[in-house]
């Protein structure tokens, strides 16, 4: 396991995502990519804070 950035991407409720660079582990071998706990944490954060004002555009549409 390598520790490097790596790309984080999700389409989620009429938007898309995307973390150029996140702390993580690189398998060497398959190149499988492994987030932290704190990464992940911090990614559910940003998921939430855009559900949150995602669902308050569709609302005032």
């Amino acid at each position: 396991m390598t520790k490097k950035p790596s790309p984080f991407h999700i389409d989620r409720h009429g938007y898309h995502l995307v973390l150029d660079e996140v702390p993580s582990w690189v398998c060497s071998q398959c190149g499988e990519v492994y987030f932290e706990e704190a990464e992940v944490e911090s990614i559910q954060q940003v998921i939430r804070a855009l559900d949150t004002q995602t669902s308050k555009l569709a609302k005032s549409a």
